[in-house]
């Protein structure tokens, strides 16, 4: 059965925005610490981002009327996702959301554009059209800073 489009739309949108309530007052410095299951909030930024950026891409592909690029193994997700964090993480806190910035408007307009058949979630590997990553990160950071009391 195919995602409602609008509901899709705005399950990202409010995914982001817990995400950005999770990180809002931090300064640089703290989104640069290392401290977050050995990953920085700016890493975990960069991730979301990257997953994001497949994603929507996925969903291009797939309206194109093209199979998953993305169907893998949990050996492959876990090489692309250190692949990713090798790649990303020198990024400044400012680019790591100027990166998620970007890929949520992309990932936001492919939604928009594609025909409904692309709006089929069995159609979809591992970068899956339906995701709550960006939610289970935010409650990460959450718990990061009541832990740390930030």
């Amino acid at each position: 059965m195919a995602e409602d489009r609008t509901a899709l739309a705005e399950h990202y949108r409010k995914a982001r925005a817990e995400l950005e309530a999770a990180i809002d007052g931090l300064s640089d410095e703290r989104m640069l610490e290392t401290s977050l299951d050995g990953w920085s909030v700016t890493d975990h930024l960069a991730h979301i981002a990257a997953w994001d950026e497949v994603r929507a891409a996925e969903i291009r592909r797939i309206g194109a009327g093209h199979a998953s690029a993305w169907r893998m193994t949990g050996a492959q997700d876990e090489a692309y996702n250190t692949m990713a964090y090798e790649l990303r993480r020198g990024f400044s806190p400012a680019q790591a959301r100027w990166e998620l910035a970007q890929t949520e408007e992309a990932l936001l307009d492919a939604i928009a554009a594609v025909p409904d058949r692309a709006l089929e979630a069995s159609l979809y590997g591992e970068a899956g059209l339906v995701s709550d990553h960006a939610s289970e990160h935010a409650g990460w950071i959450r718990r990061w800073r009541s832990e740390r009391g930030y």
